[in-house]
């Protein structure tokens, strides 16, 4: 394969085409557009590109048909089209007077563009380079007939999807799919890059946060890029997180403490120096979160909280996994399994009392949007949806999440056990609670937060928790779990894959509790036994989804919880008081037919290092 064709396959992946036909159009290459008239003529007209021929000379066209590397056309707007030229080193990216077509990627791009602006809008991209790493990318615009063009600098070196070059032109959102891939990369190079600046822990989250905040606002969208300096790029950042959240009306200001974190980064001698014109420079972040983080966040259908996961990527190469710093992000299908057992429907009202970045809020919010009307979604998005958080990092990282989903008016900063909380919460008539409580970060153990939860709920309301195994062992927390008897009563309890928190080390089980109605132990608790989720660990992407298998899973597990079936090997239904165990585990009965002696050493092996682990029995 000419190296060449490397440049080529990246532009596919990141622009995410295909050749030939796309949904929204098609893509032609090497010229070979024999179905679209005017193009082909127009390329004719250009010839294969001269070694010399300055921009404004139409009278050098070279020999036989231009040839660029891809043609983009759109099914809804047939006067626009994308023309995309490759290079394989960033060596060939431009010449000093653009006058070498056949030589350099922008120059060839432009050249092109100049003779195909006859007829169409031209969006001009030029790539040069094999990988993300060491990639150069310039794109401009061409107005039909017009003797000038228009870089789009916000797409400098980064390659968008061709709907986005439309919106970017048009000021509108740009909205991506989710990439784990992407998030991943953007999270280590920003880290990095803020590492060597000298930036400590507890202002990155602030940093990220504040500058999500700022792109909220579209006069800070329009003007940042032509900022002329450092001082006045940080300066209109905190004018803008001011506006945005005066405008939204968020609970308990955090205006002072955000601004005051960037005007210490605005003193780092390190980050002023840095040309806007780099890469690394405050101008760089701006466009990474709006161009590559943000628009993620913005897509309609996704359930996903790109921003946790994108922060709790950033912050792995802060501590480890992140636990160190109080983080452990509920990976996305257990909070959407954990919003499927509480059933949530558009008329939930729902808190959760440790919010992290909003992950659950996120979750639920978009299953809610499903079966809403534009009304009831607004109505939702003012009046249902509720989180306390005590960190001050992520909970600015909670507010921009919501803030960028139209939201955060109800995202309250303290300590969820602060009693004018709680009274705040009880008066919102809440029916669902979703919580990942901090694990052994402070002085209360995991059920005393499930305990808070279920305290601020109506009557009846449905608490789901994930907590460690631990909590459902007989003789732990006995207090805890006897309080909570007496108040509350524990539906269901579900087993979940020990490597679910990957990589995390924690051991982890689902409850399901219904409010301020006291345990009856003489009714029966279903218990589920869910270790295999389907998923599976890849180097560098941790546990996914790799063969598809989640959706088909999840179905089956909460047709088991909803019609309360007994399966040997998958559940069991048991009364229980508040001193036994509340482990599917403990009353379940085996499937002999598919144990093997393997099996049974490994099954007796995992519980012996699990009870070393609880501290049952010594090592």
């Amino acid at each position: 394969m000419p190296i060449e064709r490397y440049t080529e396959s990246l532009t596919e992946k990141e622009m995410k085409i295909q050749i030939g036909y796309n949904d929204w159009g098609y893509v032609y290459p090497q010229g070979d557009v024999a179905d679209a008239y005017e193009i082909d003529e127009l390329l004719k007209k250009a010839g294969g590109k001269p070694k010399i021929c300055p921009l404004d000379d139409f009278s050098q066209g070279g020999k036989g048909k231009g040839k660029p590397e891809f043609i983009i056309t759109f099914n809804d707007d047939t006067n626009t089209i994308i023309l995309v030229e490759c290079k394989n080193t960033a060596k060939k990216h431009r010449s000093e007077n653009l006058d070498c077509p056949s030589g350099f990627a922008v120059d060839g791009a432009l050249y092109y563009a100049k003779f195909l602006k006859e007829e169409y809008n031209v969006i001009a991209v030029a790539i040069s380079g094999t990988t993300t790493a060491n990639m150069k990318v310039d794109a401009y615009h061409w107005l039909k007939g017009q003797d000038e063009y228009l870089q789009l600098k916000k797409a400098s070196d980064i390659i968008l999807e061709p709907k986005n070059y439309i919106k970017l032109i048009k000021g509108e959102k740009l909205q991506k799919n989710y990439s784990l891939d992407e998030i991943r990369e953007t999270a280590i190079e920003m880290h990095n890059y803020l590492r060597e600046i000298k930036v400590i822990e507890g202002h990155k989250p602030i940093f990220i946060a504040g500058i999500l905040i700022a792109l909220s606002d579209d006069d800070f969208c329009k003007m940042y890029s032509g900022l002329p300096s450092f001082k006045a790029v940080m300066s209109s950042i905190q004018n803008a997180i001011e506006t945005v959240l005066l405008n939204s009306s968020i609970k308990n200001d955090r205006t002072p403490y955000i601004k005051q974190v960037f005007s210490v980064l605005q003193d780092n001698t390190k980050f002023a120096d840095i040309p806007l014109i780099n890469k690394k420079s405050i101008y760089w972040y701006i466009k990474q979160l709006e161009i590559k983080i943000k628009p993620m966040m913005d897509y309609a259908d996704s359930t996903l909280d790109a921003l946790g996961v994108f922060y709790h990527e950033f912050i792995k190469y802060s501590g480890g996994d992140g636990s160190g710093l109080g983080i452990v992000l509920t990976p996305q299908h257990l909070t959407e399994f954990m919003c499927d057992l509480a059933n949530i429907s558009k008329n939930s009202r729902v808190v959760d009392i440790c919010c992290g970045s909003g992950s659950f809020i996120v979750t639920a919010m978009n299953k809610m949007f499903k079966c809403a009307n534009p009304i009831e979604a607004e109505k939702i998005r003012q009046e249902q949806l509720f989180g306390v958080e005590f960190d001050d990092g992520l909970y600015t990282l909670a507010v921009a999440n919501m803030i960028i989903r139209l939201d955060g008016l109800n995202i309250y900063k303290g300590d969820c056990f602060n009693p004018n909380i709680v009274k705040l919460l009880k008066e919102k008539n809440l029916n669902v609670g979703l919580i990942n409580p901090p694990y052994s970060q402070t002085d209360k153990c995991e059920l005393e937060f499930v305990e808070q939860l279920l305290s601020v709920l109506i009557v009846g309301g449905t608490g789901v928790a994930v907590v460690p195994m631990s909590c459902a062992i007989g003789t732990k927390f006995k207090e805890v779990r006897e309080r909570l008897f007496k108040k509350h009563t524990l539906k269901a309890v579900f087993s979940m894959p020990d490597d679910i928190f990957y990589p995390t080390g924690t051991n982890p089980c689902v409850m399901v509790w219904e409010a301020h109605t006291p345990h009856d132990s003489s009714q029966e608790t279903f218990f589920g036994y869910c270790k295999n989720d389907g998923f599976v660990k890849r180097k560098k992407l941790g546990r996914i989804d790799a063969y598809g298998k989640w959706q088909k899973i999840e179905s089956e597990w909460l047709k088991l919880y909803r019609n309360r079936d007994i399966v040997d090997g998958f559940s069991a239904r048991q009364a229980i008081k508040h001193s036994e165990e509340w482990l599917c585990e403990a009353y379940m009965k085996t499937d002999y037919s598919k144990l093997t002696q393997a099996d049974f050493q490994n099954t007796v092996n995992d519980y012996l290092a699990y009870l070393v682990k609880v501290g049952e029995v010594n090592e």
